[in-house]
């Protein structure tokens, strides 16, 4: 029978190493006394060898235990929420042993039959399931009912939690390329309009993700979204969002100080000038790897005493000057970003519904833990309570389930 190789390097040592050692000393006492004191002392020097490296691979076995176990602790009371596997920032909750997607697709089926629909085992289902499960189970309801889940979700669902679950239910591309439609449609102010575009444009998930929201929105209306925007977006806004909706930064850490210091004059120069739609400017926010981005800024600061979004501020309180602002803002720190807009939808007289939803709907795999912590931070309270004391119903229950509370 051959011998079974050692699995790990503490078998290596235990099993191995030390079926060795036993065959030398057999072999020192056939050799005779002489040998055997001989290969007595060399056993006994390989084992003052072994002994030390066993010792500290058992120890830091042990420290890396009680390492994971305190680290789980302090996640249960800080984060209660487990994380997505999709990435460690996020709040979906995903079950370690999921149904199939046939399963799935069987439930939601029986949750729309009859009178009404069983909303509570949608959000059980859908509110578990990260972007690469939903696809599946969007394919497998076609399959098995020709029929497409969206649209039946559509026919059964209403009001904001309706709304909420089909922009969830969505390929996450093609979710922003609705919204980025949605949003030169709609007749708000021109911020609150265009905000969804710097949203999308200055905190993707990746270069990638922007790419596909560009391909998607493409399939979807045959015109790019590029073209849209110049059709529909007056100069010099349009100028600046073209090269943000353009742009494909390079997503590694890549820093010049060089870079960083000669970049924060030209910005300086512009805002002086109050030339804001400059190319220097738009070329800058535009191309920049964030990390680039945001040594620029912080020379800035360094250089000129204020951030240059005061800078930016003491320029008007137009359309340019807001957007400039929002965009610097989203792309230092998109958290800070997000937090600020769940805020905004929520405190003061009334609820922004939509704001409130596509805040959290397209950030709950992203980076909704640090989200939270930006909300605490800036409002010293907890985004659940907030959402808890400016929602009711399934649409309350819907975003608590995104956000990682039991339900």
């Amino acid at each position: 029978m051959p011998r079974r190789k050692p699995s790990s390097a503490f078998g290596y040592w235990k099993g191995g190493k030390r079926k060795q050692l036993k065959r030398k000393q057999r072999e020192g006492e056939e050799e005779g006394e002489e040998e055997e004191d001989e290969e007595g002392a060399e056993t006994e020097g390989e084992k003052l060898e072994i002994s030390p490296a066993l010792v500290r691979l058992t120890e830091n076995k042990k420290k890396r235990s009680k390492l994971a176990k305190l680290s789980n602790l302090l996640s249960c009371l800080y984060f209660p929420p487990k994380f997505s596997r999709d990435g460690h920032m996020a709040t979906l909750r995903v079950s370690d042993v999921v149904p199939s997607p046939a399963d799935d697709c069987e439930r939601l089926r029986k949750s729309f039959e009859g009178w009404g629909t069983d909303e509570k085992a949608v959000i059980s289902i859908l509110g578990h399931r990260n972007a690469n499960q939903r696809k599946k189970i969007r394919e497998t309801y076609q399959q098995l009912y020709d029929k497409s889940l969206i649209a039946e979700l559509e026919s059964e669902l209403s009001g904001d939690f309706g709304k909420a679950v089909i922009l969830w239910t969505y390929d996450p591309p093609e979710r922003d390329a609705r919204l980025a439609r949605e949003a030169m449609q709609t007749n708000k102010k021109e911020i609150n309009r265009l905000q969804p575009l710097i949203e999308i444009a200055c905190a993707p998930p990746s270069p990638h993700h922007l790419i596909a929201v560009r391909q998607a929105y493409c399939a979807l209306y045959d015109s790019s979204l590029e073209e849209d925007i110049s059709s529909t977006i007056n100069l010099p806004i349009r100028k600046i969002l073209v090269g943000l909706m353009s742009s494909y930064r390079y997503d590694k850490q890549a820093v010049s100080m060089e870079i960083a210091n000669s970049e924060a004059e030209l910005l300086h120069q512009a805002i002086q000038k109050k030339q804001l739609y400059h190319d220097h400017v738009v070329w800058i926010l535009s191309t920049r790897n964030v990390f680039q981005l945001r040594a620029t800024l912080q020379c800035y600061k360094q250089k000129f005493g204020n951030p240059i979004q005061e800078d930016i501020k003491s320029c008007g309180n137009g359309d340019m000057e807001n957007l400039l602002r929002v965009i610097v803002g989203c792309l230092d720190c998109p958290e800070r970003h997000f937090a600020e807009v769940i805020g905004k939808s929520i405190i003061g007289w009334g609820t922004d519904e939509d704001m409130l939803t596509r805040a959290i709907v397209t950030r709950a795999e992203v980076d909704m833990t640090k989200i939270r912590e930006e909300y605490f931070t800036i409002y010293k309270s907890s985004m659940e309570d907030a959402v808890i004391g400016d929602t009711s119903g399934d649409y309350k229950d819907f975003l608590l389930t995104l956000l990682g509370s039991d339900i």
